[in-house]
């Protein structure tokens, strides 16, 4: 996943696509650990797209002013 296109996403999106991406993360890490996981970069990518989702949501969340 692009950049550009989790940026074009809403807020609501945004958390619904980190909730999916930590949902699949999860299969395959027990796909990983049962020896059925055909592709290891897999794993890598979702990892990745996950980090850049939290990293805009923390963008808007400093841009809005709002601190956790």
């Amino acid at each position: 996943m692009k950049i550009k296109e989790i940026r074009s996403l809403t807020t609501k999106e945004l958390k619904a696509k980190l909730n999916d991406l930590t949902t699949e993360l999860f299969n395959l890490r027990f796909s990983h650990a049962t020896g059925n996981l055909p592709n290891n970069m897999q794993l890598h990518v979702v990892k990745k797209d996950i980090a850049k989702v939290k990293t805009i949501l923390r963008e808007r969340e400093l841009k809005e002013g709002v601190e956790v």
